[in-house]
């Protein structure tokens, strides 16, 4: 905790001063462009990672990235993308899964949270994705850790579209839905491409769509 302590006080006196115009924008408002969904993993920090400021990712975490597909019972996912989405604007919402996922391990072997009886009810989110590598493979086994992530992602935008504000924004083309999987020990990003039906890293994916586009 020391190190956490010291670093805010570092904060304030050699990163804060150089930004100071910058958060005296932001103290009174945001205008995010994307709405970033992703783990609560530690290892994961979305903003080094894109590499973007403050004020430019509306950023929820939980385990799995998790989106519960819409229903009358409010929940602080579902809170969180309405006022993402209808209030701030955001014009892309990206899920963004990872490699070695503590969560989609759970997912792969649910017998053994039995400690855990709350993980266990949120990781019952992702069971569209177990059924899917069930219906291809049968018994699932750690061998299938990377197409669950892969397929949690999928599966998760699936839910995206469940809900009432997002499938307005989507129906007059003013939002897009992206998927993503962090590769934690290369730093790459591959994102999924409804074309291939595959995830690609992410420059051959920019590569093509500046292509196509002309």
């Amino acid at each position: 905790m020391e190190h956490v302590i010291s670093g805010v006080a570092k904060f304030q006196k050699e990163v804060f001063p150089g930004k100071k115009a910058t958060f005296k924008k932001l103290a009174t408002g945001q205008n995010p462009e994307v709405l970033f969904i992703t783990c609560a993993d530690s290892r994961i920090d979305p903003n080094l990672v894109t590499q973007t400021e403050p004020g430019d990712l509306f950023i929820c975490r939980n385990a799995g990235n998790i989106v519960p597909p819409h229903s009358n019972q409010t929940g602080g996912m579902t809170a969180s993308i309405e006022y993402a989405v209808a209030a701030l604007g955001v014009r892309h919402i990206v899920i963004c899964g990872h490699t070695d996922c503590g969560a989609m391990k759970g997912a792969l072997a649910p017998e053994k949270l039995g400690a855990l009886p709350h993980v266990r009810e949120w990781l019952g989110h992702c069971r569209c994705a177990t059924e899917v590598l069930r219906e291809k493979h049968g018994e699932l086994g750690e061998q299938h850790l990377d197409e669950l992530i892969r397929e949690n992602v999928l599966q998760q935008i699936q839910h995206l579209r469940t809900h009432p504000a997002v499938a307005a924004k989507l129906a007059t083309k003013q939002v897009q839905l992206h998927g993503w999987v962090y590769d934690i020990a290369k730093g790459n990003v591959h994102c999924y491409d409804p074309v291939s039906e595959t995830f690609i890293e992410m420059q051959e994916a920019y590569a093509e769509q500046k292509l196509a586009a002309g």
